[in-house]
């Protein structure tokens, strides 16, 4: 092997990059544990709130203090390997906006028949459309009667869009400029949703629009406040103007609120001492000292942990916690770190300190400021405290709805600004209050949901005509956030939560457990069974999977990947991979030292005999994962991802990797059987007669597809909400439960209902489809207080309905997982399943005849992999009424499916690629026989690397989580019926298409010239 030097130094600096990148998840995690530790040791289990509550303040007490190698706990939050909901528990929806409402909003309500009619006609024509709402309701408008004219009065020629639709436009000119209108309320509308996320307080937050639609995916592990996410995500943006107070108008007020919130801090922290020494005079303290608060004490520099915690300075609580202060006529009061917003809120809603109130203020309104990174506190986040001018009815002189267009422009000397345009009413009012402004060189703030996004000066009197200009020190990112926020004001569309996933922290964390172990277990066993069989050369194999699996980790924390639990299955699929890649290479190494060459020639002549075939088995399988990448969504395209860096690392590790250690421990003439003395002889005389038992094979698969497609055809599939639509709730209870009497009482609830067993019998899967097209939050809600009130008697008798939904940590009962998915999405998700699947399929026949350059390969990999889909198929059909855990068919069965696929075409390549070897070696050899050789000489790699994977995959089935348990049992029963058809079928469907030609016309020319021929 050349550039061997290379090759190690690069492997060397990859690995420590690897370690580097995951030494950040090593940071988080340890300082995640004593923080849980600090919590525990403070509060009982009986006090989950307030565990959390110490845990964060422990969490922000130490976020900038070094741990390992200089790295804090906050840069190491940053950058720690992301763990996906079903690790980590939180919150995973699909957001649609209502472009209906954006359509109604810039035809300003009208009352048209004509383009109301069309609204409702565009709704029914998307149950059944993989088209947009927009393209839908183009569509229906066309399709009406008489001559509809979109650019009509009574529809888009308006106020809002006079200046960019004319009367005379044809429906053809106005459409792009609707789909621009509608793109860009969307664009708004993500910008909202971004914001309003750095709300919850969630590390790796991930918002994405999906394409150019109206859906926005938003994920936020770890968030508990689920009912508050929820309606903060679907409610319509508030964007206000308000005028502000000045500095100088609050400070005397600040001043006093702080004394009296230092007089309250006092009197509480008296009153806990005066309670501590009564509680002292009952009982003696035997040991004085607190090791873990001492420990934590020195994270801390030193200073008392007690302290810490709680307020800094108690007689000046408020002026302690500032960064910094107002100026003069500045609208900003003071400065914050936002970790300490929440306290100072508290201080400021106090009743006490709020009638301290001057009676000029009484309706002041305090509002927080966008937060910006202090580079003089490491770059710690601060916020401004701005004081709005409220009136009684809380209402703000002006509202977001006024603005028409907003964008984000430069001014004459190259300063970015942003341009506002209002409509007639808005205009008045803009003009009243920008000369009140200017008069009392104040300032006019830009708030939206209560945060105030920039507070600009008026400088040239009152602004007539609602046209105005904002500028500052802008940023281009700013100034079009700014221009983005401005127009969601405009169009206030509602957001429907059309696919929504909640687990909590529970289960979360009990999978983690349990895909450690099964990982854990499965990796020891494949790596004693390399040793087993392959001796020294199985110890080489081993060490290159676990660099390999090193590599894999690296890149996903690199990467800012998500690990799923489809992901951690997609990695211990890849151990397989792994594993094959070296079975290949030393079974050609053994195969060339029986031909009696030497040991150094056979090494070199098994790598390169064995590269063809990895890569064709790689490459496959590889494009069944770009497929699921493309098309999947959430843990799907997790399981793609890891799946197709761990075949990039697989091939890294198996070729370079283990020829590096082979070639170190050869160098001195040392032998390498590549086997032991009990496999030495394995395999090696077997003379299975393939082809006269295809006919067999060809009746017994037969009957299996009769069967499968007979059961696919009576008895059908059971489709999760994924592919039909509900919502599917997963319930602990204190104690077993009947499943079937628990789903005949939710079946008189709620006309139609699912309960099965769950993993224990103490936990059931519900699913119901009432009320399934109605996604709102008061929908939801209506129906878990349902769901509850039905399984009340089977909870402990002290359970509230708060407890029952809620997500905090440590949860033991109660609901413990929630699913829903709309009609509407679920159709979208079942055709993009299909050609998926479909696509898959296509792909992978035109790179084989590509490949093999005969089409009869390509039909005879084609139909081994349709003979197992649709066994797998009828697998499921047949047993899914009676099996122990969930068999629906979701979105992680089409993973399967596709997986199947990869790893059948994987099996069938490998053995046409020796049976094409063959044909240029022997061309005097009947075809029959050449086939039949070829096929008993790969047995002992198929058969190894089936076994491996096997027992990866079943130790994940038995000891994994729950919730993949469906998928890890379809990929094992297509392994076994992959294993047999690339056996039975493939190779007898491709001699058959074949066999009247003789073995010169399956010999490629330009290989038939290069390739010396050896006689048998």
């Amino acid at each position: 092997m050349q550039n061997k030097g290379l090759i190690t130094v690069f492997a060397i600096l990859f690995g420590l990059v690897s370690i580097y990148q995951l030494s950040f998840t090593y940071v988080a995690n340890k300082v995640e544990d004593n923080a849980k530790e600090f919590a525990n040791s403070k509060f009982p289990d009986t006090q989950p709130d307030e565990r959390d509550s110490a845990e964060n303040r422990y969490l922000d007490s130490v976020a900038n203090q070094t741990v390992f190698l200089g790295i804090d706990y906050k840069t190491a939050k940053e950058k720690e390997l992301n763990k996906g909901l079903d690790l980590k528990g939180g919150i995973n929806v699909i957001l649609e906006v209502s472009v209906k409402d954006i359509l109604k909003g810039l035809a300003n309500n009208t009352k048209d028949p004509a383009f109301n009619q069309a609204l409702e006609n565009a709704k029914e024509l998307q149950k059944n459309s993989q088209e947009t709402y927009l393209e839908s309701f183009f569509k229906a408008f066309e399709a009406l009667p008489g001559e509809n004219e979109l650019a009509s009065p009574d529809i888009f020629f308006n106020k809002n869009l006079e200046d960019v639709i004319d009367v005379g436009m044809t429906n053809a000119q106005v459409k792009p400029i609707i789909e621009k209108k509608i793109d860009e309320s969307i664009v708004s509308a993500f910008e909202v949703l971004r914001k309003r996320i750095d709300k919850f307080g969630v590390t790796q937050p991930n918002i994405q629009r999906l394409g150019k639609s109206a859906r926005i995916l938003v994920e936020l592990p770890g968030a508990k406040d689920v009912d508050r996410v929820k309606k903060l995500l679907q409610s319509t943006a508030q964007l206000e103007f308000w005028d502000v107070y000045k500095f100088e108008q609050i400070a005397g007020f600040l001043q006093t609120a702080d004394a009296k919130a230092g007089e309250i801090a006092m009197a509480k922290s008296t009153a806990e001492t005066q309670t501590t020494k009564t509680a002292d005079t009952t009982q003696t303290v035997t040991d004085t000292t607190d090791t873990e608060e001492d420990d934590v004490s020195k994270l801390l520099g030193g200073q008392d942990l007690k302290d810490s915690l709680v307020d800094d300075n108690k007689a000046n609580p408020i002026l302690s916690k500032m960064v910094s202060l107002g100026n003069q006529g500045s609208p900003v009061i003071a400065t914050f770190r936002v970790n300490d917003t929440a306290a100072i809120n508290g201080y400021l809603r106090n009743p006490q300190i709020k009638s301290l109130m001057p009676t000029e203020l009484r309706y002041a309104k305090f509002v927080w400021g966008l937060p910006e990174a202090n580079p003089q506190l490491n770059g710690e986040e601060v916020t401004a405290l701005y004081a709005l001018k409220g009136n009684r009815d809380n209402l703000p002189p002006l509202g977001g709805s006024v603005v028409v267009d907003a964008r984000q422009e430069f001014d004459n000397l190259s300063r970015v600004v942003v341009s506002m345009q209002m409509n007639g009413q808005g205009a008045k009012v803009w003009e009243q209050m920008t000369g009140e402004a200017y008069q009392n060189q104040s300032q006019i703030a830009i708030v939206l949901d209560n945060i105030v996004y920039s507070a600009p000066g008026v400088t040239s009197g009152a602004i007539a005509g609602g046209r105005s200009q904002i500028s500052g020190d802008f940023t281009v990112p700013q100034g079009q956030d700014l221009a983005n926020v401005l127009r969601a004001g405009k169009l206030p569309a509602s957001a429907e939560i059309i696919q929504g996933e909640v687990v909590g922290p529970t289960l979360g964390h009990e999978a983690i457990n349990s895909g450690i172990m099964s990982f854990v277990i499965a990796l020891i066993v494949v790596l004693l069974w390399m040793i087993g069989y392959y001796g020294r050369a199985g110890i080489f194999a081993d060490v290159a999977l676990l660099v390999n699996i090193l590599f894999i980790f690296g890149i996903l924390a690199g990467l800012g990947a998500v690990l799923t639990l489809p992901g951690i299955a997609g990695i211990v699929l890849t151990i397989g991979m792994s594993v094959d890649a070296n079975v290949l290479i030393f079974e050609r190494i053994k195969e060339e030292l029986a031909k009696g060459k030497a040991q150094k020639d056979a090494i070199k002549d098994g790598f390169n005999n064995a590269l063809s075939s990895i890569l064709d088995a790689n490459i496959t399988t590889g494009l069944t994962g770009l497929i699921l990448l493309v098309f999947g969504t959430g843990p799907i395209q997790g399981f793609a991802t890891t799946l197709l860096i761990g075949i990039a690392t697989s091939l890294f590790t198996a070729i370079f990797i283990t020829r590096l250690f082979i070639d170190a421990y050869t160098k001195n003439g040392k032998s390498l059987p590549c086997s032991t003395s009990i496999t030495k002889n394995l395999f090696k005389n077997v003379n299975i007669q393939f082809l006269r038992k295809r006919k067999i094979a060809y009746v017994f698969s037969g009957i299996m597809l009769l069967i499968s497609i007979t059961s696919l055809f009576t008895l059908g599939l059971n489709e999760g909400v994924d592919f039909v639509g509900g919502r599917t709730y997963t319930v602990r209870f204190e104690k077993d439960v009947n499943s079937q009497e628990i789903q005949q009482n939710l079946i008189e609830t709620f006309g139609s209902a699912e309960a099965k067993t769950y993993g224990g019998d103490n936990q059931l899967k519900i699913t119901t489809k009432y009320k399934v097209e109605e996604t709102g939050t008061e929908v939801d809600e209506e129906i878990e207080r349902m769901l509850f009130e039905t399984v009340k008697k089977d909870m402990p008798a002290s359970m509230t309905y708060e407890q029952f939904v809620g997500d905090q940590t440590g949860k033991t009962i109660g609901r413990m997982e929630y699913y829903k998915v709309s009609p509407t999405i679920a159709d979208d998700i079942k055709k993009d399943s299909f050609w998926a699947v479909f696509g898959s399929l296509v792909v992978v026949f035109l790179y084989i005849l590509l490949r093999f350059r005969r089409w009869q390969f390509s039909l005879g990999a084609v139909a081994a992999v349709f003979h197992d889909v649709l066994i797998v198929l009828g697998v499921f059909s047949l047993t899914y009424r009676f099996m122990p855990f969930s068999m629906e068919i979701d979105q992680a069965f089409i993973a399967a499916i596709l997986t199947v696929i990869g790893y059948s075409l994987n099996d069938t390549v490998i053995v046409f690629d020796r049976i094409r070897e063959y044909f240029g070696e022997h061309p005097t050899w009947k075809m029959s026989r050449i086939i039949d050789v070829a096929l008993n000489s790969t047995l002992s790699r198929t058969l190894n690397t089936s076994f491996t994977t096997l027992v990866v995959l079943l130790s994940m089935f038995f000891l994994g989580a729950e919730s993949i348990r469906g998928l890890l049992f379809a990929i094992i029963v297509g392994i076994v019926v992959g294993t047999y058809s690339s056996l039975f079928i493939a190779t007898p469907v491709m001699y058959d298409t074949v066999k009247r030609k003789k073995v010169e016309d399956l010999i490629d020319k330009k290989e038939e010239e290069e390739t010396p021929v050896v006689e048998a």
